[in-house]
């Protein structure tokens, strides 16, 4: 699997719950953060994906995140 697809698989097993970019990082073992940050800006606004302004549901800070509509 690519990073996309790990990045996509996490936020679907999540779904409808929004992730941070910070979150997806730590949960994916990536080693920079921008790397999350790219993938997550490529899946917005495809397939059901939004990205916004919300509270992550893992870290529960108030950031930008992504999630799955259902």
């Amino acid at each position: 699997m690519t990073v996309i697809d790990d990045v996509r698989a996490l936020i679907d097993r999540l779904a409808p719950a929004p992730i941070c970019d910070d979150c997806v990082a730590d949960r994916l073992g990536l080693s920079v953060r921008q790397h999350a940050n790219h993938k997550t800006r490529e899946l917005a606004g495809s397939n059901g994906f939004e990205r916004r302004k919300d509270i992550c549901s893992m870290c529960y800070g108030e950031k930008l995140v992504i999630r799955r509509l259902k």
